[in-house]
């Protein structure tokens, strides 16, 4: 009989997107703009510290799933005990980011001490980070084996999200908010010493939380499936045993157009990071203004969430949750070409307004509802390639290859965004992060890299599903 999630197990499991999204959204997206604009550290290091931490990670995402794979299943289970392993240092350098020991100087932006310190603190809770994600990616092709109770757990799982990326961003717009001057706020200016008094505060109370969520998912997935072999042997790790493990995602036509179209995809995704320059520099928003984005967020993400809700309940069939996943990013792509009527020097505070509420509310929407797709299809896929590596024991053929798979694609996606990221920070560097033309320029190339990305997805034939 297949395994499900339900209940008190469903929650559980689905709670750590809740915990892991909160921490990791703070993290990466406010952590450019508070040492940025408030430590005064140069984008160029923030970004390269951004960019080399997720090639770092990328790498490391795929040996994890290698070591994950292979570990021996004990009496706690297999995927389970690496949570635990991975929780303390991310927690800790979730907290110690925040606190940096040396403040860039207000004539010196390229402080080496507060770039060294912002790379190893970085590096270190990515790396810790990435391996809870792929344990807990990894987990859900062997916990739900059902398309049905997939599309359940993905849903409850965009839930979570939803909420955790509502307040991820509504605390810091709210400090933001508070401040005299939000585009002064150095941290030697008397609008900088509050974002370094609240920030702070806010980063611990949110690592808590994805504390709390991780030990959720850990004692919420039952692992006794596993059989507890005495005679097991470890496959002995090394770089050839890697590759060979890497070469099965690689050689798995269906999955590798899906990832490499991610990877395109992965390339316009730095525009998060973008949104509170945005609203600053193009928009020009001052006190109370900054909330209008959470209303967007909130309204933005539940309506295109229970459309595609309500889309997906009726499709029964891979291929017709696959059609909807096309349009879905269609949708999310075209819209992003609309900042570009910013540019235009007549445009009124109401059209720009107006514009502001279409252009965002629409990409949130997009990208939120995009694991709703994902989710299923990602783990179906798995499920298929283990049922033809040994289709007598699936089970087994699943726990050994569910690791590489997630790792296959987290390296990709963690690839294209790094190097994306880097190119930002360069473009950025100096007085163009203050540019509203070049951080609409940004912006709308998410809609390039969305296009490209779903014509790629368009080489994978319906009936290949």
């Amino acid at each position: 009989m297949p395994r499900e999630l339900h209940g008190k197990r469903l929650v559980g499991y689905a709670m750590g997107s809740f915990g892991i999204t909160l921490t990791n959204i703070f993290s990466e997206v406010f952590s450019f703009q508070y040492y940025v604009y408030t430590i005064n550290l140069d984008s160029l290091l923030v970004s390269i510290g951004l960019s080399f931490t997720i090639i770092i990670s990328a790498i490391f995402a795929i040996i994890f799933g290698v070591v994950v794979d292979n570990k021996k299943p004990s009496k706690i289970g297999k995927r389970r005990p690496f949570l635990l392993i991975g929780l303390p240092i991310w927690i800790f350098t979730n907290i110690i980011i925040w606190f940096p020991p040396w403040k860039c100087p207000q004539n010196n932006s390229m402080f080496l001490p507060t770039a060294l310190f912002f790379w190893v603190v970085t590096m270190s809770k990515s790396l810790f980070g990435t391996l809870i994600f792929n344990v807990y990616l990894s987990m859900l092709p062997e916990q739900s084996q059902t398309l049905e109770n997939r599309e359940k757990v993905a849903s409850l799982r965009v839930i979570f999200r939803i909420i955790a990326s509502v307040i991820s961003i509504f605390m810091p717009l709210l400090v933001q908010s508070l401040v005299d001057d939000p585009q002064n706020v150095k941290w030697w200016q008397s609008s900088g010493k509050l974002m370094l008094l609240y920030i702070p505060i806010i980063g611990s109370v949110f690592t808590v939380f994805g504390l709390v969520s991780v030990l959720c998912v850990f004692f919420s997935v039952d692992e006794s499936f596993h059989e507890i072999n005495p005679d097991f042997e470890k496959p002995k790790f090394s770089m050839k045993n890697i590759i060979s493990h890497l070469g099965l995602p690689a050689r798995d036509k269906k999955f590798r157009i899906i990832v490499t179209s991610d990877f395109i995809m992965s390339f316009g995704a730095f525009w998060g990071f973008l949104i509170f320059s945005f609203q600053t520099y193009v928009l020009n928003f001052r006190e109370a203004q900054f909330f209008i984005y959470v209303l967007i967020s909130i309204f933005g993400k539940l309506g295109w969430y229970i459309y595609w809700k309500q889309v997906i309940k009726k499709k029964t069939e891979r291929r017709e949750l696959f059609n909807s996943y096309l349009v879905c990013l269609l949708i999310g792509g075209m819209v992003s070409f609309l900042d570009l009527f910013y540019l235009i020097p007549s445009l009124n505070f109401g059209s720009k307004l107006l514009l502001y509420i279409i252009i965002f509310s629409t990409i949130l929407g997009s990208d939120y509802s995009l694991p709703l797709f994902a989710i299923p299809i990602t783990a179906s896929l798995i499920h298929d390639a283990a049922s033809k590596i040994d289709s007598a024991n699936i089970e087994k053929s699943i726990s050994e290859i569910s690791g590489i798979y997630y790792g296959f694609s987290s390296f990709l996606t963690s690839a294209g965004y790094s190097i994306s990221t880097l190119i930002a920070g360069i473009i950025l560097t100096g007085a163009n992060a203050e540019n509203p033309t070049i951080i609409l320029i940004l912006i709308a190339t998410r809609g390039v890299f969305n296009g490209i990305g779903l014509i790629w997805l368009r080489r994978l034939k319906f009936n290949e599903l």
